[in-house]
């Protein structure tokens, strides 16, 4: 019944199945509204439309055709239908009546503790009598309560047949119209409260103006998953030569071979590595195209990058075959990235089109006009990791450039193809060539030479904190302007549960949050705290959880974990993983298959220790630490996190909301997520950065993110000595 659109014609197919084989089938038709997840899990996705109905009439009108076919095909099926809806039943012994009114080859069933009222009643008015079925849940009061609390829920809601059946004030002719006129007569057939999910964004009177949702694919689509496939696979037969990019143009230069993470032994392209001069002009060209971009205004500038957003969509399959070939990606994490990244552009250019464009009229004294306008700081140096090589890259660079600035972009020297492919599509959707630059290579070299230059008006960095530490002090040691870095960096990111937490919730949040994209996340879950009260049943859980993880090829569906970056990734995991091995109980291992022995693959662990203080600094990888702690050392718990100095993300698992609060206001963490996974942060609705070790702030993708990228000027006008109108400053006469 989840996919209820979708319901008549799977039972199509099982009847033929049945017919085929002769067998004969049980199918549970159930009376119920579980379509409020699936409404939230497509917005999320970015859906063209939703798989389930949303109004409950045409729900209903689902049911009653389901079941029509269903009490059809009795030779193939055995009927269930699992309500406590009288007008359901009575539309079913309709049903019967009509094909038989002997034949009882079906069954109603009710939930033990509900509709015996209905059922006894039912039982005595029906000759034959009708097969019921008494069912109930069975399992420990913590695994019982999240379903009766549903059940309660659900027949608390207005439009529940129990609510409405238990008001004395309802007359019964409301409780038995006919759902098919009530589908006619609604009009749109659609919920008119309900937007699409590419509408969600703009429906939610949150944005600065208006923004369409990213397009999501439903990998669980066989049809859209086909046509993916045939269309990464265009894109998966070339190879790509890339170079610096420099007034929008590739330069040929001496190139260095690209290989992919899932197979070494594959060259997937080349990149040319750029010279001096190849940098000298990249910073004549940006600081004497900067001014006129700049005085484009923010409306003009936010039109561009809206259409750069259209084209990254337009070119997804291409873009997502290239991040899981050159970063090792799984299909999904691929499709968020191009989500996020046209995400990143429409955000960024609703902001720039908020705060760019006009003046700010500020207060003053009568007779003056005061103005402030934010304005492009110059030519900043985007320098963006390869975890996330496009969403990160682009994010960066739109920021940049919707707020007036010129751009030399550096990304990591392992992703040089798809922060190309990027430059590309923001040249053809009108961003001037001598506005943005692509300078790839070794930050070392290339990065550290620009960061060193007097040219660069401002550094924004994602990476290592040992990285951000030396651009911090490259820029203090140069003469010139003060300029800014923002700066977003690593994170020794925590989860604490405590014994109320749902486990189940907190083993899937802990497997999402630690071995998602391989743990190379920033965000991803490193060190996991249990209360000693529930510690053995969740590791018991996660045990069994880690045991179903797929490693492989990242560019088959079913793989979970793909490779990690490179060799000297996998090498700093085996080292940490031979001190650990020392030091702390392996828990859990992931089994890694043969294939993976051709890539640079980490078998994902947990491993169980005793103190924060055995972890002297982040490991960037699917490793996972479990801590136990008692209920009264929560405080010392607290006082470990907070000397790691540290604070990118924190996980809190617990059903007391007070606790929540408790531990929010007590760390100083950028990203806080209470029961839920600590990773995938969306633009615009979770705001993304640290504090602390873990960056500089202002978050990317929130509403003060620009701002960092811009300067103001004031503006003071005596209007009365321009000739503006002095009566204001005139006493009256006596």
């Amino acid at each position: 019944q989840a996919y209820q659109k979708r319901a008549p014609y799977v039972l199509d197919w099982l009847f033929a199945l049945g017919r085929e084989t002769g067998r004969r089938f049980m199918v549970r038709l159930v009376k119920g509204a579980y379509w409020d997840t699936e409404i939230k899990h497509t917005q999320e996705m970015g859906l063209p439309d939703y798989p389930v109905y949303t109004r409950k009439p045409t729900t209903d009108l689902s049911y009653q055709i389901c079941a029509e076919r269903m009490m059809r095909a009795r030779d193939v099926i055995y009927p269930q239908f699992a309500t406590h809806n009288a007008y359901t039943v009575a539309m079913v012994l309709e049903l019967a009546t009509k094909d038989n009114g002997e034949d009882r080859d079906f069954e109603f069933q009710r939930l033990h503790g509900m509709g015996h009222l209905l059922y006894d009643q039912l039982q005595e008015i029906t000759t034959p009598q009708v097969n019921i079925r008494m069912y109930a849940p069975v399992g420990s009061h913590e695994d019982l309560l999240p379903y009766l609390v549903r059940r309660l829920l659900e027949n608390g809601a207005n439009s529940s047949f129990v609510n409405r059946f238990m008001d004395k004030q309802v007359a019964v002719e409301e409780l038995m119209q006919d759902c098919v006129e009530l589908v006619e007569a609604a009009s749109p057939r659609r919920h008119g409260k309900i937007p699409l999910p590419v509408d969600i964004l703009s429906a939610s009177g949150r944005e600065v103006a208006p923004r369409r949702n990213a397009v999501g694919i439903d990998l669980d689509d066989c049809g859209e998953v086909a046509h993916l496939f045939q269309e990464m696979e265009k894109t998966v037969r070339g190879k790509f030569t890339v170079g610096p990019i420099v007034g929008g143009k590739t330069l040929k230069r001496p190139t260095e071979d690209i290989v992919s993470p899932a197979n070494t032994g594959q060259t997937i392209g080349r990149v040319g590595i750029p010279e001096d001069r190849d940098i000298d002009l990249a910073l004549k060209l940006a600081t004497k195209a900067q001014k006129p971009w700049d005085a484009l205004g923010g409306k003009a500038r936010a039109d561009i990058l809206a259409k750069a957003a259209d084209r990254m969509e337009d070119a997804r399959a291409a873009l997502m075959a290239i991040i899981i070939r050159e970063a090792g990606r799984t299909i999904a994490d691929a499709l968020s990235e191009v989500r996020e990244a046209a995400d990143f552009l429409r955000y960024y250019a609703c902001q720039a089109t908020a705060n760019f464009e006009d003046p700010i009229i500020l207060p003053g004294c009568t007779g003056e006009r005061n103005e402030l306008s934010l304005h492009g700081r110059g030519t900043f140096l985007c320098i963006s990791p390869w975890n996330f090589p496009l969403a990160i890259f682009v994010g960066q660079v739109a920021a940049a450039l919707a707020a007036g600035n010129a751009v030399i972009a550096k990304p990591a020297e392992q992703t040089p193809i798809i922060a190309a492919e990027a430059v590309k599509i923001l040249h053809a959707a009108g961003v001037p060539g001598d506005i943005l630059h692509m300078m790839p290579g070794d930050g070392a070299r290339i990065g550290a030479a620009l960061v060193a230059d007097e040219r660069i008006s401002g550094v924004a960095f994602t990476g290592s904190t040992d990285t951000a530490k030396i651009i911090n002090r490259t820029l203090a040691g140069r003469d010139g302007a003060i300029v800014p870095l923002i700066a977003e960096t690593g994170g020794q990111n925590v989860m604490i549960v405590d014994s109320t937490a749902l486990s189940e919730q907190v083993v899937d949040d802990v497997i999402s949050s630690a071995f998602q994209s391989a743990g190379q996340r920033c965000s991803a879950l490193r060190v996991l705290y249990l209360q000693e009260d529930v510690a053995d049943k969740i590791v018991e859980m996660l045990k069994g959880a880690v045991a179903c993880l797929y490693m492989g090829d990242p560019m088959r569906l079913t793989t979970d974990v793909g490779p990690v970056i490179d060799d000297r990734a996998r090498q700093m995991l085996l080292d940490h993983v031979a001190v650990m091995d020392g030091q702390a109980t392996l828990l859990a291992k992931v089994d890694m298959p043969d294939y993976c022995e051709g890539g640079t693959f980490f078998a994902p662990r947990i491993y169980e220790i005793k103190s924060l203080n055995q972890l002297t600094r982040e490991v960037f990888g699917p490793i996972l630490h479990i801590i136990r702690f008692k209920a009264h050392d929560m405080d010392k718990v607290l006082d470990q996190v907070r000397a790691t100095g540290f604070g990118l993300t924190l996980g809190v698992h617990s059903r007391i909301e007070g606790v929540a609060q408790d531990i929010f206001s007590k760390l100083d963490v950028g990203n806080t997520y209470v029961n839920r996974n600590i990773v995938g942060a969306v633009v615009g609705v979770q705001p993304f950065g640290g504090q602390g070790l873990s960056g500089t702030g202002p978050k990317a993708g929130g509403p003060r993110y620009m701002f960092r990228f811009a300067s103001e000027k004031t503006l003071t006008i005596n209007t009365v000595a321009t000739g503006g109108n002095t009566d204001l400053f005139c006493l009256e006469d006596d």
